[in-house]
């Protein structure tokens, strides 16, 4: 193998359920075998949502990449020997025995998700345009309307109602809303 001496990002394949503990087995090995100015990161790329499910919000974790740890490091024949023979690695991404890195654009789109902006977390409601929702508090609280608008980003739904005798959609927080 060729000795690579720029600091990159590689991928990791993992058993099935093994990244955190392989992002631990690593991260001691680094440690232990004084890999420190060889191997710099290891990363389980996770992405925080809120599930919504009958107007009862829970936040999840979810892996962005099951199966697979990100490691930042210095590509050699020992940094290479010291990932690949950790404890539940399967191999690195890559051709035979050549991890291929990964690119600056990807790094900066996966860092984007895993959010150095983390605060946050994306929201998921399990409505749709068209689903009958009852307001359960607010200032609409009893109103009954079609779902017209779906905003997750902002964690709001539109719908409609009749008020003073016409149709109007109006914007309320999906903490409010019950699925009918």
């Amino acid at each position: 193998m060729d000795s690579i001496e720029e600091r990159r990002w590689y991928i990791v394949q993992t058993y099935a359920g093994y990244e955190n503990r392989v992002k631990a087995n690593l991260e001691q090995r680094i440690a232990t075998m004084g890999m420190e100015d060889r191997i710099f990161s290891v990363l389980v790329p996770v992405e925080e949502r809120v599930s919504v499910k009958d107007g009862k919000s829970k936040k999840v974790t979810r892996k962005l990449f099951p199966s697979y740890v990100l490691v930042e490091m210095r590509l050699n024949d020992q940094s290479w020997y010291v990932v690949r023979h950790t404890p539940g690695v399967t191999g690195f991404v890559g051709s035979g025995n050549h991890p291929i890195p990964l690119t600056e654009k990807e790094v900066r789109e996966i860092m984007g998700k895993v959010g150095k902006e983390q605060a946050k977390p994306k929201i998921e409601l399990n409505l749709r345009i068209g689903d009958v929702i009852k307001v359960k508090s607010g200032p609409f609280e009893g109103q009954v309307g079609p779902v017209v608008e779906v905003l997750p980003e902002k964690g709001k739904v539109k719908f409609a109602v009749t008020v003073f005798g016409r149709e109007t959609a109006v914007e309320t927080d999906y903490t409010e809303l019950e699925k009918l």
